[in-house]
């Protein structure tokens, strides 16, 4: 039986074919997967919400608790820069206060000695009744506490005690700094006002920062402000959280709104830094997605409707590619076989088949008085004989591996040619015969130390191209030359210890 022929009629059907039926696939599955992700977009807006809201938190009260850290540390090196400044009296303590400003970036940093006296930058008060953490007759370690200061302002207390300070020949015993609440909210302000809010907050519920927490709970109590907007034991479950400083999150609803807010204890402190976001703000977003997803998905249908009718026309360039590519292949495999034909396959460099073609087109030159800059460097490995000898002809391969390597990277501007068993030829020419004095040079004394380390040693005799000279094997009688004096100074040189 006769098999039909596949021609290029039959590829193009095929294809068109089976393009027709993976727009079909796409566009099902597109629809589908569209239908899904609408489907399932409130379902997942409650995740999302909590997730996300966690995460904010989270960060938010880290950056406070590292702030704190931060502070502690640098009132430890304020402590440590004034016992070293030898202070003896009021006016050297407020230019070592003002300099501690300055160099550690503490902004109201204050000493208090066993009297309770409080000496800041600019004056000297009784800090007892202004500062709560001064009734403790010791302190055994950091303090954080939260002060009001005139009015409504909120600070930030930190205290750290100052064992064995004296300043002015009295001991003192703490140092403290007050941070502004203001200053810490504008640190932890979301780039996304308007849709996501948060607060700090005293575990009763009091609004320590003075932010509004979203329309609904503003900037009043919080925990008196969800009263009546959860089940009375979620509230309750809500306000023992507080109270303990731990973290939670919780739904409600004030009308058509609804929000999710999550709350996280600073370390170090008795704060809850509790941030919300309306539900409308993600189910928005998410529907944005979807909405996108799907515009995505008809463009993608359109894109591969217009694919297939260019297909065919791709496919029939492509055939014609197919041949150009053979033609191509076989010149590339041409190329790699002239290749091989002029590289030595123990080494990789060129080999003498090489050096003849190269030899030859020099020769033109040469003769037409076109080339000035021209040098030959020839180079014979000492002991080939007697390594494969006495080692083999593995350990004799590697020695001329080692040479051939070592000529290379001498001679990193010239042309490296194998033309024998334990023979290389360098052409120098442009920048490599420049340089060819010192490169020569810095190779004699390589092989000079490898002598001592038993290590490889390679025989070089080199020549210039001369005004006389016909052809390249005139420079390189004169190197060849060369390089047997050179072998003979270096088996004398062998003979008398390296001497």
């Amino acid at each position: 039986m006769k098999k039909k022929q596949i021609t290029n009629k039959t590829i193009l059907l095929t294809a068109i074919i089976g393009s027709l039926l993976v727009v079909g696939m796409v566009t099902a599955f597109s629809i589908w997967s569209s239908r899904q992700t609408i489907a399932a977009t409130e379902e997942a807006v409650s995740t999302v919400s909590s997730f996300y809201l966690e995460a904010m938190a989270d960060r938010r009260a880290k950056i406070v608790t590292n702030l704190i850290n931060n502070e502690f540390s640098q009132m430890e090196k304020a402590l440590s820069y004034i016992e070293d400044e030898g202070i003896e009296s009021q006016e050297e303590l407020r230019g070592t206060l003002g300099r501690i400003k300055e160099l550690l970036s503490l902004n109201h940093f204050a000493l208090v000695d066993e009297d309770d006296i409080v000496y800041t930058q600019y004056t000297t008060y009784t800090g007892r009744t202004r500062h709560a953490f001064l009734s403790e007759k010791q302190l055994d370690g950091p303090i954080v506490d939260t002060v009001s200061l005139y009015g409504s302002s909120k600070q930030l207390c930190l205290a750290i005690p100052a064992p064995d300070l004296f300043v002015m020949g009295k001991p003192f015993k703490a140092c403290f700094v007050q941070i502004d609440i203001k200053d810490i909210v504008d640190l932890l302000a979301p780039d996304d006002q308007g849709a996501t809010y948060f607060g700090i907050y005293s575990k009763n519920g009091g609004n320590l920062s003075g932010t509004e927490l979203g329309p609904v709970i503003s900037h009043h109590n919080l925990l008196d402000s969800i009263k009546g907007l959860l089940p009375e034991d979620v509230w309750k479950e809500t306000c023992d959280r507080f109270a303990k400083g731990e973290s939670g999150s919780v739904m409600f609803s004030s009308g058509k709104v609804k929000g999710m807010l999550c709350y996280d204890p600073v370390q170090g402190t008795d704060w809850e830094l509790a941030v919300l976001i309306h539900e409308s703000v993600i189910l928005d977003q998410i529907r944005d997605i979807s909405e996108n997803n799907l515009t995505a998905s008809r463009n993608q249908i359109l894109c591969t409707l217009v694919t297939v009718l260019l297909l065919a026309l791709v496919l029939l360039l492509e055939l014609r590619a197919m041949a150009r590519g053979r033609l191509e292949k076989e010149k590339e495999t041409s190329r790699t076989f002239r290749h091989m034909a002029i590289t030595d396959s123990l080494t990789g460099v060129r080999n003498k088949h090489a050096y003849s073609g190269n030899e030859a087109a020099l020769n033109q030159l040469i003769q037409k008085k076109e080339i000035q800059k021209l040098a030959v460097v020839v180079c014979d490995i000492n002991g080939l004989k007697c390594v494969n000898d006495t080692r083999g002809h593995a350990a004799g391969d590697q020695l001329i591996k080692d040479a051939c390597a070592l000529i290379c990277e001498s001679f990193a501007h010239g042309a490296v040619f194998r033309i024998g068993g334990d023979e290389f030829a360098v052409l120098l020419q442009g920048k490599g015969y420049d340089t060819m004095m010192d490169d020569i040079g810095a190779l004699n004394r390589q092989i000079e130390a490898n002598m001592k380390e038993n290590a490889v040693v390679i025989s070089i005799g080199w020549s210039v191209l001369e005004p006389e000279d016909q052809k390249l094997r005139d420079v390189f009688e004169r190197a060849d030359q060369m390089m047997y004096k050179r072998k003979k100074e270096l088996k004398a040189m062998a003979e008398s210890g390296g001497e």
